[in-house]
């Protein structure tokens, strides 16, 4: 980077801090955040934190800023609108995933059951001229089994690699964008390869599902329905996109608020609409019960490597885990133990305020978890801004909604991906075996210090 780029972006980022630094101290009365001591002062709430940070875009460069104006409503009307036309050449195939945690939002704004909700969904996206709706519920489950056999392969190997221990899980880029432009190699080497849920479900569409429609990868647009615009910058990762098709996993994410956006600026009632089944991968008829996976209003990391990496290296079976809370709802810890010895402790810290806690503590040696569930809205990912937003903006959570979703979401009945016959059936037919090369390329991914440049303002501490 030049010295010119980096002076623009230390401005920029400068500029950012310092009308942040407003709106941080006119919410910090609201936000119920409690004092903390990081390297030895008291911090308030009257600096500069990354979930403010992140939610402008003041440290983007002009092609990042370029790339994300492509992830909005106008761009999947422009292509809908090229499909009504007459050149079939430039016609489109429609393809939607939805991420299981944007349902129950649906749920609470159509008042109906999540499983309704869903079909209510998928009925208005096809009415639009979206082909197939899918949830990213699968997806999610090829990113467990592969953090799972990750986690056991860093734990083996701890001893001498001292990158190993701890694991940070990889599914949010709010977190990912942190850790790679600020914390840098402190981090990087600790972060699961694990693609998200959301990435994976974009390889499988652009490359299996394009396969089994006959299709070239570039004449399908695939677009992610997700409860956090944070989702749109990993979308947008150089890795993701194939250059000689000159397209992308992931052509654009909405979140779960634009498509209701969408829905009321097209004046269709919830009445109106069908019941439509989901979709699925395989193209199986029926309809398929939604489900989920362990854990609090996300995907579930934490409880599926822990109960996996019991049975596996210490053989106990785990069937229920106890979560003790540490400073506040989002900073938990599960302890394993046999004998008075502890054999594991995972931790999950969500909001970049227990983020920061736990990034002192590891400068300091005294992260004593071998895996850390990492989430950068506070309460997980049904809380992500995309969605659960008060409607007076200004970064409030409305909580009553929160509140909501987390029930409706914790109704759904939990399944193992270990036990998901269509995995399996994917295993040997898409990546040709779960240790294979193709399984390797296709649902992992790598992560890169990009600190250099990127020097955060001295009175952003974390």
């Amino acid at each position: 980077m030049s010295e010119v780029n980096i002076a623009k972006r230390k401005e920029k980022c400068e500029n950012c801090t310092k009308q942040c630094n407003k709106k941080q101290s006119q919410d910090g009365a609201n936000s119920n955040q409690e004092s903390e001591e990081v390297n030895g002062q008291v911090n308030e709430g009257s600096q500069l934190l990354l979930s403010a940070c992140l939610s402008c875009d003041g440290c983007l460069s002009d092609e990042d800023t370029l790339k994300i104006s492509q992830q909005g409503l106008e761009e999947v009307e422009r292509v809908l609108a090229l499909n009504k036309k007459c050149d079939a050449s430039k016609h489109k195939v429609l393809v939607a995933s939805v991420c299981p945690q944007s349902l129950p939002f649906f749920a609470v704004k159509f008042g109906v059951d999540i499983t309704e909700a869903a079909h209510k969904l998928c009925s208005f996206l096809k009415h639009i001229g979206v082909q197939y709706v899918f949830d990213t519920t699968l997806a999610a489950g090829f990113s467990i089994l592969e953090s799972q056999k990750e986690f056991i392969q860093r734990y083996r190997r701890r001893h001498h690699d001292s990158h190993a221990l701890p694991m940070f899980t990889s599914s949010c880029p709010g977190w990912i964008r942190y850790s790679e432009r600020v914390l840098g190699s402190l981090v990087t080497p600790h972060i699961c390869t694990a693609r998200s849920p959301q990435q994976i479900m974009g390889c499988l569409i652009k490359d299996y599902f394009s396969k089994q429609q006959k299709l070239s990868p570039e004449k399908l647009y695939h677009v992610v329905v997700a409860p956090c615009f944070d989702k749109k910058l990993e979308a947008v990762r150089e890795e993701f996109y194939n250059s000689m098709l000159e397209t992308r996993d992931v052509d654009c994410v909405l979140t779960s608020g634009q498509i209701y956006y969408l829905m009321e600026q097209r004046k269709v009632s919830v009445e109106e609409l069908d019941s439509v089944p989901l979709d699925q991968v395989l193209g199986d008829g029926g309809d398929v019960a939604l489900v989920r996976h362990d854990g609090r209003g996300s995907e579930g990391f934490l409880e599926h490597v822990f109960k996996h990496a019991a049975k596996e290296l210490f053989g106990v079976d785990v069937q229920e885990i106890t979560y003790k809370t540490l400073r506040n709802r989002d900073f938990q810890e599960v302890t394993l133990e046999r004998d008075g010895e502890t054999l594991l402790q995972f931790a999950a810290v969500y909001g970049f305020r227990n983020i920061q806690t736990l990034v002192h503590r590891m400068r300091k040696g005294h992260v004593p978890y071998q895996l850390v569930e990492v989430l950068s809205c506070p309460g997980g990912c049904l809380s992500g801004r995309g969605q659960a937003e008060s409607e007076g903006g200004a970064g409030r959570l409305d909580k009553a909604l929160v509140n909501q979703m987390e029930e409706i979401y914790s109704s759904l009945p939990v399944r193992l991906p270990e036990f998901n016959p269509t995995l399996h059936t994917l295993y040997q037919d898409w990546l040709e075996g779960q240790d294979s090369s193709q399984a390797r390329n296709l649902l992992h991914t790598e992560y890169r210090d990009q600190s250099h440049g990127h020097a955060q303002p001295p009175h952003m501490q974390w």
